[in-house]
């Protein structure tokens, strides 16, 4: 059986209607249409997201912007870049070494849509600089998965404290606990979290 995949709207439709269902407390989540934030699949997509870590989403488009300004948007021009090219479009030491693992790592990208979520992840880990979050974002929205989630994210982790009025900021591991429940449409329910945080907070969560 392969994994679940978002199209287009109608399956955020569909998610955010089995949602609402499980639990009228989304309703505020869901008040306005989620966004798509569909993504291509690829080398240049997944180094966009190393780009994104640890960093606001204005200063990682700012970097984004840089680095394909000057054109190392392939595996082959960060292998053949000097540090000070790197360095240049905005990268930090971590991300130039995270840059250059992700250049000379033997990933089927072809494959890579055909194998199961748990396997993306782990694929995608074994590469120096790639954590859990930013694989499970990759799969998310490049590789267009339906039951995907991010409970290390701080935007997710704030807007569940504020859409369930949560005591506290729920961890990653209480946050992925709850998300479970949230399944098949666990990716749904990331784009409604992320939704409510930026109208909430007036600020993006996610690029």
């Amino acid at each position: 059986m392969t994994d679940r995949l978002i199209h287009g709207p109608a399956c955020l439709t569909e998610g955010a209607a089995w949602l609402l269902a499980q639990d009228p407390r989304w309703a505020p989540a869901l008040a306005h249409p989620l966004p798509l934030r569909l993504r291509d699949a690829g080398f240049a997509a997944l180094f966009s997201m190393i780009v994104s870590q640890q960093v606001s989403v204005a200063s990682a488009n700012a970097i984004w912007a840089r680095v394909q300004a000057a054109g190392l948007v392939t595996a082959t021009a960060v292998r053949a870049a000097q540090d000070e090219d790197l360095r240049a479009a905005g990268l930090s030491r971590p991300k130039m070494r995270y840059a250059r693992a992700l250049a000379t790592a033997e990933i089927d990208w072809d494959a890579l849509p055909g194998l199961p979520t748990p396997q993306v992840i782990q694929t995608l880990t074994a590469v120096p600089g790639i954590g859990a979050w930013t694989a499970e974002i990759y799969a998310m929205f490049s590789l267009h998965r339906a039951d995907v989630f991010a409970p290390a994210d701080l935007a997710l982790q704030e807007g569940a404290r504020l859409l369930f009025g949560l005591p506290g900021r729920p961890d990653a591991r209480a946050l992925g606990q709850m998300a479970m429940g949230w399944s098949p449409w666990r990716s749904v329910a990331a784009r409604a979290l992320w939704a409510h945080y930026a109208q909430t907070k007036g600020r993006a969560g996610v690029r």
